[in-house]
């Protein structure tokens, strides 16, 4: 660019003097600009309180007067008495700079609730349990779904629907269902009325079965009846209105009817709940592969390996809310199997 300019200043055309530097006369033509040190500092507000009118706000702020209000009560306040200290958004800035921006009440403080982490290796070991509301003929009103579940095999152990949810129908219903099935070893549940009530916790505690609650507000942890109410409320045949009890109480008995012992579940290696949970699912297992086996030996090119799906596979166990260093193995062998 020196060489350029020093050509110029001697009477070389800008042309001549682009070719002779290698400097486009575009570049050389540009006026430099001089960089204006004044507007590289920051510039203060001409507004800004000063640091003493800050600790005098700041003082009236966390006075025992205002210590429990927000900044918009004081600022109301202090006005209605005729002084202006500074806007509300002044005083939520100077607060911030203190590490004040938070709630000034009393807050409660709610314990930190466990966790529940349960594993089933077999039928019988773990039940859940909820209710569902199911619409009645008119509007506002609701027939209640007392539904358990073998989160095993998945197999509906019990349902009923009454007029309304109380314990002491809770209580039936189980009585009805370990005299049936068994008493499990743990019964699993969210914290709803009947869930929590003294007569279910009486019954479980005298029957030696472990009782366990999902977290408050957290439905995940109790996923197997949420599943079964979606898989329940979504099907085809489910009504949007039920005409009377014995029109819900028909329905909930046939749809469970063909949920045990005619719906292959994903969950359960493509099994019925019912094979599972009557131990049959070792002997479709058995047909199921064989019949994979004959159509591999006739038309091997349809296969693309030796190994059976993975999705007939029947899980060793089933979790609810599995501990977080297993549940990460898992996703990995699932991220694993897709690649």
């Amino acid at each position: 660019m020196l060489a350029f300019r020093a050509l110029t200043k001697a009477g070389v055309t800008t042309r001549d003097a682009a070719e002779l530097t290698g400097v486009s006369r575009a570049t050389a033509g540009r006026v430099p600009r001089r960089r204006n040190i004044t507007t590289l500092l920051p510039v203060l507000p001409v507004n800004r309180l000063t640091a003493l009118e800050r600790a005098q706000v700041l003082a009236v702020l966390n006075s025992a007067e205002f210590i429990d209000r927000t900044p918009l009560q004081i600022y109301a306040e202090l006005l209605d008495r005729g002084q202006y200290l500074c806007s509300v958004s002044t005083m939520y800035r100077i607060l911030a700079e203190h590490a004040q921006v938070k709630d000034r009440r009393r807050l409660a403080r709610h314990p930190a609730r466990a966790r529940p982490e349960l594993i089933a290796t077999g039928p019988g070991q773990v039940f859940t349990w909820d209710i569902t509301k199911l619409r009645g003929p008119m509007k506002g009103s609701y027939f209640d779904a007392y539904v358990m579940i073998d989160i095993y095999s998945r197999y509906i152990v019990g349902v009923c629907v009454h007029v309304t949810e109380t314990a002491v129908l809770a209580e039936e219903m189980m009585k009805e269902i370990f005299t049936i099935h068994g008493t499990p070893q743990v019964v699993h549940a969210d914290r709803g009325t009947s869930m929590t009530s003294k007569t279910v916790a009486a019954l479980l505690t005298d029957l030696g079965v472990t009782r366990s609650h999902s977290r408050p507000r957290v439905s995940n942890d109790n996923p197997f009846s949420e599943a079964w109410f979606k898989t329940l409320k979504y099907a085809p045949v489910f009504p949007d209105r039920f005409g009377s009890l014995q029109h819900a109480r028909a329905f909930l008995d046939e749809f469970v009817q063909f949920y045990n012992h005619e719906h292959h579940h994903i969950g359960i290696g493509l099994h019925t709940p019912a094979d599972v949970h009557y131990g049959l699912a070792a002997d479709t297992d058995q047909r199921r592969r064989q019949t994979l086996a004959a159509a591999r030996a006739a038309t091997p090119q349809r296969f693309t390996g030796r190994a059976d799906p993975k999705i007939l596979e029947l899980p060793e166990a089933a979790w609810i809310n599995p501990p977080i260093q297993q549940a990460e193995d898992q996703q990995q062998e699932i991220v694993t199997a897709a690649a």
